[in-house]
């Protein structure tokens, strides 16, 4: 029978990987969004439809703290798991969610 913490890892890895690349489309979005602004601005659309758009990227810039907030947590959750199953070191889950730990942790900053 498989060992319990296997499906542990594989949950909590997905929610580290999920959660980084839900900061980077944020990010992404982010930068798109003002780009679309400054455009706007130069091209001296009506008032109601900039406010529009910067509000848009407003709800944007506020969540990436949000989801770096959230995958903080994730990752020290995972950490933990990870730093519990060291006996699982050969397993590919295991090798999966070290990998992804260290993807995450360039995301932390």
């Amino acid at each position: 029978m498989a060992d319990p913490r296997i499906k542990t890892l594989k949950i909590k890895t997905g929610v580290v990987k999920r959660l980084t690349k839900e900061k980077l489309m944020y990010i992404q979005e982010t930068d798109q969004q003002q780009e679309k602004v400054e455009k706007l601005k130069k091209a001296g659309i009506d008032e109601s439809t900039l406010k529009k758009q910067e509000e848009v990227l407003r709800e944007s810039q506020m969540m990436i703290p949000d989801t770096q907030r959230r995958l903080k947590a994730a990752f020290e959750d995972l950490k933990s798991v990870v730093a519990d199953c060291e006996e699982l070191k050969e397993e590919q889950d295991y090798l999966n969610a070290q990998k992804f730990l260290a993807e995450a942790e360039k995301e932390m900053n």
